[in-house]
């Protein structure tokens, strides 16, 4: 039973009661989720749990010692009592991680994800642009020594050889110990209100545009897309998520909400932490595909684009359409 029923509302601050007003339908939902006889679903407990922890530590800092924050640690240790009464063996911890966890961290930094990558895209224009009206673009954004033995290659007839210069396994822990590492560069920098996630991103657009248009004015494009991109449509994409909590930790500096600071911080740093650590598969797999796959040029376009495709729908499917669907499947549930 809410107790601000019974509780007069003369005797709470204005905050307070927009503070109940806010929160005390959801309250009720929950209490009547935890209160069933059935067994319920312990994840989605365990996420209503995080939820009403929150409220708690809000009611801590800003109304202490009153009903508000009773009644909520109350409810707290209901939640509690359900989880443990309905959890899962350990064994199930890994699959619950990436059939749960992971999928409901990235619906709620969805749109997070959808600013990075239109940084990134905007980023990719600029370059292009720039490399349009200036015939020195690619040489100052990549080195020189790396567009002359591009433009080597190119004249060899063999325009992605660089991808063969090296030793297949040497290379596969080099790129995944680098791309783990700019991932986690990506998320801390956001540190700096943001802005350091938006540089990065913006970086790497850049990039992106000037070596693609270097194939494009000798006439390879076509090549380059279908190569780099056997690897880099996971790779790229792990690229937006980081920046995109990245972002995020700088939004919950910026603009802490209801919360304390320190309080949205932490919150977002939790979430974010989650996520690097579900990207880090994906970072091998690309790290994989450019090592053992990418350079095999001499596959069949439509194997390599088979790839790409792949690739690309199973992104869309993890990072969107099923984070969604669990989203829908908990609402109708509550």
């Amino acid at each position: 039973m809410i107790f601000i029923d019974l509780y007069p509302i003369k005797k709470l601050s204005v905050k307070e009661v927009t503070f109940l007003n806010r929160n005390a339908e959801r309250w009720k939902q929950t209490e009547k989720i935890i209160s069933l006889k059935k067994k319920n679903n312990p994840d989605y407990v365990a996420e209503l749990f995080i939820q009403i922890t929150d409220d708690l530590a809000y009611a801590k800092s800003y109304f202490p010692d009153t009903p508000t924050e009773r009644y909520l640690n109350s409810l707290a240790s209901k939640i509690h009592h359900a989880i443990y009464r309905t959890k899962k063996e350990s064994s199930n911890r890994f699959s619950t991680f990436w059939k749960l966890e992971l999928p409901r961290e990235l619906f709620r930094i969805r749109k997070y994800i959808l600013y990075s990558f239109i940084i990134l895209l905007l980023s990719f224009l600029i370059g292009w642009i720039s490399a349009e009206n200036d015939n020195e673009y690619s040489r100052i954004i990549m080195g020189d020594a790396y567009v002359n033995q591009t433009l080597d290659n190119i004249q060899k007839g063999d325009p992605m050889g660089i991808y063969k210069d090296q030793d297949s396994l040497s290379m596969f822990f080099l790129i995944a110990y680098n791309n783990i590492k700019v991932m986690f560069s990506v998320f801390l920098l956001g540190i700096l209100v943001s802005l350091g996630s938006v540089i990065y991103i913006f970086q790497h657009g850049v990039m992106l545009a000037g070596f693609h248009h270097m194939f494009y004015e000798h006439n390879v494009l076509g090549e380059s897309i279908i190569t780099v991109w056997i690897h880099g449509t996971i790779e790229i994409f792990t690229l937006v998520v980081s920046g995109g909590i990245g972002i995020m930790l700088g939004n919950s500096l910026l603009f802490p909400g209801t919360y304390a600071r320190r309080k949205s911080f932490g919150m977002a740093a939790r979430r974010g932490v989650k996520v690097v650590m579900g990207l880090i598969p994906f970072i091998i797999v690309a790290a994989f595909l450019e090592s053992f796959v990418t350079r095999h040029t001499e596959w069949s376009n439509l194997i390599r684009i088979g790839i790409i495709v792949v690739s690309a729908l199973f992104i869309a499917w993890y990072f969107f359409i099923y984070p969604n669907k669990l989203y829908s499947e908990n609402n109708s549930k509550a």
